[in-house]
């Protein structure tokens, strides 16, 4: 449980009842087709899930509703290593709207990680706001993986590496990453050698993967991580077999805007969960190539239109 006081567990049960009957008024979560299951390869050196920006809310009912649903996909699966998250988990970056991945998934055994999104920091202070990110994911794995006074930490993957990045200061659309942390990122990525790795951050990079059109703006940062953009994309194009995976842009893939080599990088973004009604990637890791395959988690299906297969460099 990661609500500490009698009146956050209150407000709680409120919470669900109002999701209970609105629930009741328009229908049960779908249940995915079990026709399909995501089944990991036997011979993949890790796999893993993502969601992005599921965002939910205490006034969002239809979100929590297409969640279920994709916690049935997820908790069907077979062989799957991690869950990784890309940000805007809570709405509002409220206790109890963590609190609902808690009830969903915290007897589901699998690696949590993953990075903060705006919506997740931008309306309190940034201690509180890396406390309880930092809380709810050790919660999730039922360790002290996660750091409580920052955002960003590297972990692995059965040996894959993940570069976790996320703001040094509360923000509210972009983020800012400090001269440390960009320094930081340069020296685990000069460490990897060339070695497959996952950079994982909330937002894209500037003029990538359709911004600033799939902002809908004419300001060339909007959408964007912000205004180190350049200096985090400099850095990742020195590197060989850099994947960059990010959130933020709610695109759906029949936009196009899920996959674009920019210099040296892999840029990967991932449709929002609820948003765009279940669109995601399954990841696969295999000795010479790494597969994103489009997978649709409230319906249970695969979407093989939008796959990403990618040769690691030699």
């Amino acid at each position: 449980m990661l609500l500490d006081s009698i009146l956050a567990k209150i407000f709680y049960k409120l919470f669900l009842v109002f999701f209970s009957v609105y629930i009741a008024a328009n229908g049960a979560p779908a249940t995915p087709s079990q026709d399909n299951v995501i089944k990991a390869s036997d011979d993949a050196v890790a796999s893993f899930v993502i969601i992005a920006d599921p965002q939910l809310g205490s006034l969002l009912p239809e979100r929590y509703s297409l969640f279920q649903s994709a916690v049935k996909d997820i908790k069907a699966s077979e062989g799957l290593d991690a869950i990784v998250c890309l940000g805007d988990m809570a709405e509002n970056g409220l206790a109890l709207e963590y609190q609902l991945y808690y009830d969903q998934l915290s007897d589901y055994d699998i690696h949590w990680l993953g990075c903060e999104g705006n919506h997740d920091i931008r309306l309190r202070a940034y201690s509180q706001s890396t406390k309880r990110f930092g809380t709810w994911l050790n919660t999730m794995n039922k360790s002290d993986e996660a750091p409580t006074d920052t955002f960003h930490y590297t972990t692995d993957v059965n040996g894959v590496k993940f570069i976790i990045m996320g703001s040094d200061r509360t923000e509210f659309e972009e983020n800012y990453l400090s001269p440390e942390q960009l320094n930081w990122v340069d020296k685990e990525l000069q460490a990897q050698g060339g070695e497959p790795t996952f950079v994982i951050v909330h937002q894209p990079l500037k003029n990538t993967n359709g911004l600033p059109d799939a902002w809908g703006s004419a300001i060339k940062s909007a959408g964007s991580i912000g205004k180190q953009s350049d200096e985090l994309q400099a850095i990742l194009d020195k590197y060989d077999n850099v994947y960059l995976v990010t959130g933020h842009e709610h695109s759906a893939f029949e936009e196009n805007y899920y996959y674009e080599k920019v210099g040296n990088i892999n840029s990967i973004n991932v449709p929002s969960l609820t948003v765009n009604k279940g669109q995601t990637y399954v990841v696969e890791v295999f000795e010479d190539s790494v597969q994103f395959k489009a997978r649709n988690l409230v319906t249970g299906q695969w979407l093989p239109q939008y796959d990403v297969i990618i040769p690691i460099a030699q």
